[in-house]
């Protein structure tokens, strides 16, 4: 099994909805920061959303605050990003992650600061989003 499949995403009109999962092995499951990171034509890569998925700890950009809500699920060792009030700007590659490194309360507060060794990459999904 891969350590992160994902599924979701799509094509949607501005205003519209969209969740994406992704599903991880047990191992790297098991306390990590998971989110999502997405990355727009012409433009870097950012941190959007991430759990602990020991619980306690969430990471949210500015950008999408009151927008997404990401969620997980312990039993099947998955973690949803629920997207409303899509914007065209919304749309890019999306790339689940799971950072073994940011543990507890670091997951919340730095969540996207670093991209090195320490993430597992999911094989990415692409959201697009109409005017």
């Amino acid at each position: 099994q891969a350590p992160l499949v994902e599924s979701g995403g799509g094509s949607v009109q501005a205003g519209g909805s969209l969740r994406l999962s992704c599903a991880a092995s047990e191992y790297t499951y098991r306390d990590s920061c998971m989110g999502w990171f997405r990355q727009a034509p012409g433009k870097e890569r950012e941190g959007v959303a991430a759990l602990y998925t020991g619980g306690g700890s969430i990471y949210y950009a500015n950008s999408v605050k009151a927008r997404f809500t990401i969620s997980q699920d312990n039993a099947k060792n998955t973690v949803y990003l629920q997207m409303n009030d899509l914007k065209p700007e919304d749309t890019a590659m999306y790339y689940c992650a799971a950072d073994s490194s940011l543990v507890g309360s670091l997951c919340g507060s730095y969540f996207g600061s670093f991209q090195d060794g320490s993430i597992t990459w999911g094989q990415g999904t692409l959201v697009t989003v109409s005017s």
